[in-house]
């Protein structure tokens, strides 16, 4: 898949209590796993891209905005891209897939938020990070 997609997740609640669960994410190519939790919701953590590596991200608690950018030319990308915007909470357990080849960047929408981080390469497999400044694709 070379677009960012969301895996749309559901809620089933009963007297019993309730279950988020997500029966459209195939979660093979997972290699390792952590959690990003932003100091506030005004600090946002990015640009950083992957030319090889691809992300799954999932909300644990809270709620972000997450911007992505697809990146042609890693060594001097333009600075005029167009930015996809996504906005994901912990209501479903959906999951938004990062092919290779974007650079993201973060911000919880709310105190708290717990955002799960997934990659298809172990920790130093692979030299892949490609970071930016904060404000180098958009005035954000």
């Amino acid at each position: 898949m070379d677009i960012p997609e969301i895996f749309e997740g559901g809620k089933y609640s009963d007297e019993r209590g309730s279950l988020t669960f997500n029966n459209n994410f195939n979660a093979s190519e997972i290699k390792r796993m952590y959690c990003i939790e932003n100091a506030d919701t005004k600090f946002i953590r990015g640009w950083t891209g992957h030319k090889i590596e691809q992300r799954w991200f999932s909300v644990l608690q809270g709620h972000f905005l997450i911007r992505l950018i697809k990146i042609d030319n890693w060594e001097k990308p333009l600075k005029e891209l167009s930015v996809l915007r996504f906005e994901i909470d912990s209501e479903n357990l959906n999951v938004l897939h990062i092919p290779r080849g974007y650079a993201s960047a973060i911000q919880a929408q709310k105190e708290n938020s717990k955002l799960l981080v997934m990659a298809d390469y172990s920790l130093g497999e692979i030299d892949d990070d490609y970071r930016f400044p904060i404000d180098y694709f958009e005035n954000i």
